[in-house]
């Protein structure tokens, strides 16, 4: 079974991967089909749900909800993350004009009652500020998720796409801490490991969020030099890991980072989400999983 982790001391227990659902409106999948996803992802004990007020133009959450609604008790052996902040125009909003961060504590409170209203339930796990917003200050963010978690609308708050700098200063106004930063990391975008915000995760006991960690399918494309060798690293260390291929050797590569990141699924696809969670069980040597880091820069370390 999927192991499952607390996030932070402060924080939910989280499953080791995260189903999330940013592309959950691509393939037309109905509210039943959803629903049967959900259970599969139970049943390999990926229990952390991933989803955010903008997903398919504000469209994802509602679906989310009349998937969970066809399931009594199914929300409540689920943890849901949701987040907030970004707004741009859409059909939904026609006197919006462009599109723009807004992360004051007013808007946050009404983006999540409307979540929550969507995916029918009282309650989210884990909140994010999905971006940060340049144009409010840090105490009238932090007093708004504050407030949200006074009231339990949300059993903690953290972020997404903050700086380390950004981390510090909200963190700095918040009663209770931030429990995660969500942050894009993969094999072709390795950034956090060099701006700080890993490390920072790591001096707090937080354990980042990795979004896209299959770098949006780039890692399969064979346009791409790096994928190119990616792929035949690979193919060199399949043996060694029982078979495994690119796609889950890239998912430990993220899991073997010593700040523990969750990585978050984006696919559609049972199968392959059948296949992300075999990764949890690979333990990539520091050797190999340098290999992977060399294939993907297409250099040797400094």
């Amino acid at each position: 079974m999927m192991p499952r982790l607390p996030i932070a001391p402060s924080g939910p227990e989280f499953s080791r991967l995260v189903y999330g659902t940013w592309r959950l409106l691509d393939d037309g999948a109905s509210a039943q089909d959803i629903n049967r996803r959900l259970q599969r992802c139970l049943e390999l004990g990926i229990t952390t749900i991933d989803t955010a007020e903008i997903y398919g133009l504000y469209r994802v959450e509602e679906l989310l909800g009349r998937a969970l609604a066809l399931t009594p008790g199914l929300r409540d052996r689920l943890e849901l993350v949701t987040k907030a902040g970004i707004y741009i125009p859409h059909a939904g909003d026609p006197t919006r004009t462009v599109a723009c961060y807004d992360a004051s504590g007013a808007r946050l409170k009404q983006s999540l009652e409307t979540s929550l209203r969507l995916l029918g339930t009282d309650r989210v796990d884990l909140f994010l500020v999905h971006r940060p917003d340049w144009l409010t200050g840090i105490d009238d963010t932090a007093q708004g998720l504050t407030e949200l978690r006074r009231t339990g609308l949300t059993r903690s708050v953290g972020v997404s796409n903050y700086s380390a700098a950004q981390f510090a200063a909200l963190n700095s106004r918040l009663e209770q801490p931030l429990v995660t930063n969500q942050l894009e990391f993969h094999l072709l975008h390795m950034d956090p490991i060099h701006d700080g915000t890993f490390d920072q995760c790591q001096q707090l006991g937080v354990r980042p969020m990795a979004w896209s960690p299959l770098a949006g399918g780039r890692l399969f494309s064979p346009g791409n030099e790096a994928a190119v060798r990616l792929g035949r690293a690979a193919a060199a260390l399949a043996d060694k890991y029982d078979g495994a291929t690119l796609e889950q050797l890239a998912y430990a590569w993220i899991l073997a980072h010593p700040s523990r990141p969750l990585p978050v699924i984006g696919t559609n696809k049972v199968e392959r989400i059948e296949s992300a969670a075999k990764a949890a069980a690979i333990e990539l040597s520091r050797e190999d999983w340098f290999a992977l880091w060399v294939a993907a820069r297409g250099h040797g370390i400094p």
